[in-house]
């Protein structure tokens, strides 16, 4: 497993969603399936699928936040109706794998970030991208905002 730190810019335009973290792993999914039956409204868009979610600060913090859609090169002239446009430029630590270790990829890169003297940026989303395998399986990429310097 590869880890490693990057800036990044996303451009994104997708549905917002909330509701409690614990619920995230259906909520989440949920929504993109709805978003994903809207496809054909946007113009222009790179295909990569993608999520970003509010950061759970604390133990205290039980809802959050989270936005599914598609990557795009440029914003749109128009959003389609009930869609948001988010553009985000942060310094990362990232890693990618499959998806059915997403659990534990997040907790290997949360170990891997502390490790190296990084901080997280609690008020920035994380960040997902979701990649199709030949072999039908699904990786997904994760980046996580952290604050240089920190």
């Amino acid at each position: 497993m590869e880890f490693k730190y990057v800036k990044k810019n996303f451009r994104v335009v997708g549905i917002k969603g909330s509701g409690a973290f614990v619920d995230f792993g259906t909520e989440v999914p949920k929504l993109a399936q709805q978003f994903l039956n809207r496809l054909d409204e946007i113009e222009i868009s790179s295909g990569t699928e993608i999520a970003l979610f509010e950061p759970k600060k604390d133990e205290n913090h039980q809802e959050g936040n989270f936005i599914v859609g598609l990557t795009v090169k440029d914003p749109l002239a128009e959003l389609p109706m009930g869609m948001n446009y988010i553009e985000t430029d942060q310094d990362y630590v990232t890693t990618r794998g499959n998806i059915k270790n997403i659990g534990n990829l997040h907790d290997q890169l949360l170990r891997w970030s502390a490790d190296q003297g990084f901080k997280r940026k609690l008020e920035c989303y994380i960040v997902e991208t979701y990649h199709s395998m030949e072999n039908g399986e699904e990786e997904v990429e994760i980046y996580l905002p952290i604050l240089l310097g920190g």
